[in-house]
Formats: C-alpha cells, sequence, structure tokens
C-alpha cells in the first residue's frame, strides 16, 4: 500500500436513530458512501467495506481508499467537420468560438481528431482531467449517501448560527473522517470533520473519544467508549447473552428476528437480564402475554422445553451496573400492569359468548361498497358450506358454516380491540371456553392461514374450508368493485390472498376445482355485484406460476403445465414432475417441436380438425401408420392419465416419435382435395388433444 492509499474511516454521530429504520439506515449509509467512492476513482473494486449502525451513529470503514483520483483521458466531441472547417480546411468562427468556450487555446486545432459520427465525420477534442481530491471526492459521496437513505421522515433543524438549516432523519452533531491517522479536511451537515466522537453515554471511561487512525475505531469504541458500533457483533452478542441467560435457568428465548433487530438498534452496550412476573398470569394465553411484552416492552419472553410459555423473561438493558437489582425490579414492576391488563381484558371477554356477539358484526363496517362486517361473514359462510360439502359432504359442510359464522366474532372483544394481532387466535380460546367442539375452535383460531409466505397452513378440514371461504370472498369481493392490485401497490394484500388459495389446494391435495371454487364464490355476492372471473382466474394464474417457479421448476416447465389449464391444482406438482422426466426422453425435443407445430396448423384451419378420421381417406402410408400408431397409443396415455399416473401417459407418447417425424416428411397436410385436407386435420387434431392432456408440449420446444 502507497502512502496515498489508505483505510477510511466515516462516522455521523446523531440523536437517537428510529430503531425499526436502524439496520437498512447503516448499510444505505455504508454501500451508497463506497459506491459513490468507486464511481470517482477513488476506491477500487477491491476495497473492502465495513459497516456500522448503533443507536447514535453511522459509520462506515472502507479500505484502499485513496488521497487522490488518477487523472482521466476524456474525448469530448466539438462539432461536425462541415461546420467547424471551411473549403480550405481551416477553422471557421463558430470552431474557434466552442475552443474559447472551454478555455482551449486554438493552437490544438490542428490536433484535433477526426472521426466518423453517424452518417458524417466530427472534430473530437481529446483531454486530461484530473482527479478528484479525497476530500471533495468524500463529502460528495457522503452527500449522496445521505439523499440515497431510505428515510422513514425527514426532520428539519437550525444550525448553530442560527440562520441555515438542515434536513436529516435525527439532528446530527459529530462528524469523524480519516484516511488513515490523518484529518480529511470537509464538511456535512454544517459539521466540520474530526477525529473525536461520543461514547457511551454513561459508562464510557473517556468522553470524547480521540480516534487514533481509521483502523482503530471498532477497538477504540469497544474499550474507551463502551459501544459496540457494529449492528451484526451488537445483534450476535446480544444473541450470545440470550443463549447463556436461558441455558442458565435451562429454557429457550422466543426465537424472533424483528424483536432482536429493533432490540439491536436500541442499545449500544448490551446487558441481558434475567426478569419474572407472577405465574398467576399464566392463565390467560401465552399469545396474550407473548405479545404484550414484545410488542410494548420489547422483552424476550422465556419458554420451556414443550415451548410452553414460563413466567420468565429476559431484557436487554443499555447499561452494565454492578448491582442490576435495581434494572431487573423496573422492568418487573412495568410489565405487571400489562399482563393485568391482559387478563383483565381475558377475563372480561370470556362473560359473552362468541355466538352472542356475532349480531353485532352488522354494525361494523367492512368496506363501504362490500356492506358490514356482518354481510362479509354471511358470504363466508355460504361458500365455507359449498366447500365443506365438496370435501366432505353434509358434516363438514355444517361444521364449516359454524365454523365461519363465528370467525369473525372476536372482532368485537377487548383482547382483539387491544392486539389486533390475535384475532382468530383468540376466536378459537373463547371457542373452547364457550363449548364448541375442537374441529370447530381450531378453525376459527386458523381460518386467517396463511397470513405470510411460509406460514402453516390450517390443521384440519373445517379450517380448511373456512380459511378457503375466507380468501376467496375477498379476492372476489375486492375484484369485483375495481380494486385490483397495480404494479407495486397491493393494499388489500390480494396477491398473499391468492398464494394462500393455491397452497391450501396444492399442499393439502384438495379435489377441488378452482373455476368452480371461484364460481361458488360468485354466488354468495348479489347478481348486481361485479363479475370479474376471468380477471380473477388470470390472476390466480399468475400467481400459481410464480409459486410453481419458487419451488424450483424451470419457467418452460411451469408454461407447459399451467397453460394445459388443468381444473384440480392439487395435481399440479405431479404433472410438472411429469413434464420433468419426459424431457429426459431422447423423444421429448423432436414431439416438442412436433406438437407447436401442429399447434399452428390447427390455429390457422380456422375451426378444422375435429371429428372422427375416416381410414378411407388415408391416401398416404405415412398418415395411415400415424393413426394406426396414435389408436395403439391413446389408451394406453388415457388409461395412465385416468389413474393419475402423469409420467405414465407423458412416456406413452414417446411412441408417436418415428409415425409423427415420417408424417411431416411424407404428407403434406394441405391438400388439394378438400377431403383430404380435412381429414388430416382431423387427424392432427387428435393428435394434439392425445399430446398435451397432461401439459401443453409445445412450451417445451426451444
Amino acid at each position: 500500500m502507497t502512502a496515498t492509499v489508505k483505510n477510511l474511516l466515516v462516522e455521523l454521530f446523531v440523536e437517537e436513530l428510529p430503531p425499526k429504520a436502524l439496520k437498512k439506515l447503516g448499510e444505505a449509509f455504508a454501500t451508497g458512501l463506497a459506491a459513490s467512492l468507486k464511481a470517482q476513482g477513488l476506491a477500487t473494486a477491491e476495497s473492502q467495506l465495513t459497516s456500522f449502525a448503533s443507536p447514535r451513529r453511522l459509520a462506515a470503514h472502507l479500505t484502499q481508499v485513496a488521497a487522490k483520483a488518477a487523472d482521466k483521458s476524456v474525448q469530448q466531441k466539438l462539432m461536425p467537420v462541415s461546420v467547424a472547417l471551411d473549403a480550405a480546411g481551416a477553422p471557421t468562427p463558430a470552431l474557434v468560438k466552442k475552443l474559447a468556450a472551454l478555455g482551449v487555446d486554438p493552437a490544438v486545432i490542428p490536433s484535433l481528431k477526426r472521426a466518423p459520427d453517424g452518417k458524417a465525420e466530427a472534430l473530437f477534442l481529446d483531454s486530461l482531467v484530473g482527479g478528484a481530491t479525497l476530500a471533495e471526492g468524500l463529502k460528495k459521496a457522503i452527500d449522496e449517501a445521505l439523499s440515497k437513505l431510505p428515510i422513514p421522515k425527514v426532520m428539519s433543524y437550525q444550525l448553530a448560527d442560527g440562520w441555515h438549516s438542515v434536513h436529516f432523519v435525527r439532528p446530527a452533531h459529530g462528524l469523524v473522517a480519516l484516511h488513515g491517522d490523518a484529518v480529511v479536511d470537509l464538511s456535512v451537515l454544517g459539521l466540520a470533520a474530526g477525529r473525536s466522537t461520543q461514547g457511551h453515554r454513561f459508562e464510557a471511561s473517556v468522553n470524547p473519544v480521540v480516534l487514533r487512525d481509521a483502523d482503530s475505531y471498532a477497538e477504540q469504541m469497544a474499550g474507551e467508549g463502551a459501544v459496540i458500533p457494529g449492528f451484526a457483533a451488537r445483534r450476535a452478542e446480544i444473541e450470545r447473552q440470550l443463549a447463556a441467560a436461558a441455558a442458565a435457568e435451562g429454557l429457550k428465548p422466543i426465537d424472533d428476528d424483528a424483536l432482536l433487530d429493533e432490540v439491536t438498534a436500541l442499545v449500544e452496550r448490551p446487558n441481558v437480564l434475567l426478569c419474572q412476573f407472577e405465574p398467576q398470569f399464566l392463565e390467560v394465553p401465552q399469545e396474550c402475554l407473548i405479545l404484550t411484552m414484545k410488542a410494548n416492552q420489547k422483552y424476550f419472553p422465556l419458554l420451556d422445553a414443550a415451548g410452553r410459555l414460563t413466567h420468565k423473561f429476559l431484557v436487554v438493558s443499555n447499561i452494565r451496573p454492578a448491582d442490576a437489582s435495581a434494572v431487573v425490579g423496573g422492568n418487573e414492576r412495568v410489565v405487571r400492569p400489562r399482563l393485568a391488563d391482559a387478563k383483565f381484558f381475558f377475563d372480561q371477554d370470556r362473560r359473552k359468548r362468541l355466538v352472542d356477539r356475532v349480531g353485532g358484526l352488522h354494525k361494523v363496517v367492512y368496506h363501504n361498497k362490500l356492506g358490514t362486517q356482518g354481510e362479509r361473514m354471511e358470504r363466508v359462510r355460504k361458500i365455507a358450506h359449498a366447500i365443506g360439502q365438496a370435501l366432505g359432504g353434509p358434516a363438514l359442510a355444517a361444521a364449516a358454516d359454524v365454523a365461519a359464522m363465528l370467525s369473525k366474532a372476536d372482532l368485537l372483544t377487548d383482547m382483539v380491540g387491544e392486539f389486533p394481532e390475535l384475532q382468530g387466535v383468540m376466536g378459537g380460546y373463547y371457542a373452547r371456553h364457550d363449548g364448541e367442539p375442537e374441529d370447530i375452535a381450531l378453525a376459527i383460531e386458523d381460518h386467517y392461514r396463511p397470513r405470510f409466505a411460509g406460514d402453516a397452513l390450517p390443521r384440519n378440514a373445517v379450517g380448511l374450508a373456512v380459511a378457503l371461504a375466507d380468501k376467496l370472498e375477498t379476492l372476489i369481493g375486492l375484484f369485483g368493485i375495481g380494486q385490483v392490485p397495480t404494479g407495486d401497490k397491493d393494499p388489500f394484500a390480494l396477491r398473499r390472498h391468492a398464494l394462500g388459495v393455491i397452497r391450501m389446494l396444492i399442499e393439502r391435495e384438495l379435489p377441488l376445482e378452482v373455476h368452480q371454487l371461484v364460481a361458488e364464490g360468485f354466488k354468495a355476492f348479489p347478481a348486481s355485484h361485479g363479475q370479474a372471473q376471468a380477471e380473477i382466474g388470470f390472476f390466480l394464474r399468475e400467481r400459481l406460476s410464480g409459486y410453481l417457479r419458487e419451488q424450483g421448476y424451470s419457467a418452460q416447465e411451469v408454461e407447459a403445465v399451467v397453460e394445459a389449464g388443468p381444473a384440480r391444482w392439487a395435481e399440479v406438482p405431479k404433472r410438472l414432475a411429469a413434464v420433468r422426466a419426459f424431457t429426459a426422453l431422447p423423444e421429448a425435443a423432436s414431439l416438442a417441436a412436433a406438437n407447436k407445430r401442429v399447434g399452428n396448423i390447427l390455429k390457422k384451419s380456422e375451426g378444422a380438425g375435429i371429428g372422427a378420421v375416416q381410414p378411407a381417406l388415408l391416401k398416404e402410408p405415412a398418415e395411415a401408420a400415424l393413426h394406426q400408431a396414435l389408436l395403439a397409443v391413446q389408451p394406453v396415455a388415457d388409461a395412465a392419465f385416468a389413474r393419475g399416473d402423469y409420467a405414465q401417459s407423458l412416456q406413452a407418447l414417446a411412441a408417436l416419435k418415428s409415425p409423427v417425424d415420417a408424417f411431416f416428411d411424407g404428407v403434406m397436410v394441405n391438400a388439394d382435395d378438400p377431403a383430404l385436407r380435412s381429414n388430416r386435420l382431423v387427424l392432427l387434431g387428435l393428435l394434439h388433444t392425445a399430446m398435451n392432456r397432461v401439459a401443453d408440449l409445445s412450451r417445451l420446444a426451444s
């Protein structure tokens, strides 16, 4: 490393940053800074970036940064030769004026380059542009990085001079910029760069912390400043302490990455402490207690080996006192009223049965064009009843109807009013308290599932019926009033609802046909509701294709199966596996190409190709041979298809390769004789049908 190429550290010291945004802010600041320096030639592709982010600082360390970027050769187009030079080749006034404007001596005219520029020829000026110095380049890089930060809400604040204001996520109070051990001379946000920063508010051994050089930042901040500045390092330390503290009690902390990220963004020197609350609160459903501890207090509840909540929890403190009893006691006092509220809500809610709350849903507006929650519940009931009938007959239909009727009643409880995230979950608890059967309680609890990608599916048939009905009602209702997702905007999460329908149909292998499901859904709405069956069908197919590609299938494989239009999507994985096996056959490429050719011929025939083959009109040996091969293969393929053996159905088609090739080599489909032409089109129509029952093989053609 030369004397002018050194490591760089930049730190912006600010007031407390928004915790939920800190991780992204730290990454964006560092990557934006590095990208700008590399673009300016001050850093190289080999420069290594390390980002730092704590509640009160954003920082970046970048290796191999030059004090000055290398000079660059630049070629600038001046003007067409016909404008720059007269007939005798002398410079025109226009050229002289252009050079003067650029500050270039006219003496360079003889050295100007002539080069083609489109159809004409132009003059070009070669010049050497000096590279940026680190001071000017770093200021530009910081300004660019700050302007691109994903800031949730910008603040405006006045600088100390009383005249100027700046805009940033939080007021900034310090700037460090070190190139090696030298301060870079620049100002940003009204702050002049230096080498001093602030450590921990209460526990720093030295304040301010005077940094020796760019490479000593993490070490000095941890030692003198009592701060772990790296987000990832601080998160790892919290994880380590949580695991150790839980293991000492024979327990395990709740697994929640979002909570861990948020707590990491709240502390600079983490110290995990064990706390507890009165065991009597464990009478409340653990989901309520866990949610109030996580959401309101940022605590980590502790679970036993069976996954049950215990009366102990962990808190991540930002200080490390010799005697932590005051911190522990304070946190225990704070959590107690929260848990008492949850217990009060739970006790109060159980005084009124779910069925007695159903009527109140008719007073709650769902959507101004779709009526009340009560009206919505009635629509879900009708759809769930139909799905239950299709899946399990009258008994399942009746259970699905009851579960659907009760499914939204917990929206009117105090607990769900306080914690909307618990809708469904609390309904299950209250249904059990009311004496409802377990399958009904589980269905109420599960009917929002899957709530997000990777979420568990409903656990029983009643839950599947109600969950499908709930999601279909949402899709049909909102599509019918024109609330369709556009681009990246999907305010009603309809893509998530569609994916939930797809996952339940496929992963639970439900024997339901999609178009019938959508049709049943529309029957639950008044006749005046917008008819959007086609739009919903297309939307669901698009989501199906995306879901299958995420499972590892190629775009060609997915397109082949989806375009075949299988009525039952539970069969789709088996069809995809069959297509993958088929493509491995030596005959596959030829048959796919032939299938594509047949499809194109039939499209141009405008309705021909339907009917029965007339054997007497099979004049050519190749067409007669294809007909015989088709008569032999089709029953085998159809029988395999009927029993769901899609791989065998497709593999049976391999026997058609030779007769199909011979047909196209020796038979003119568009014969002059109309009868021959029609008969050959009918033969091709039968071939096309036989080949495309499992998948549209033409989509596999390269």
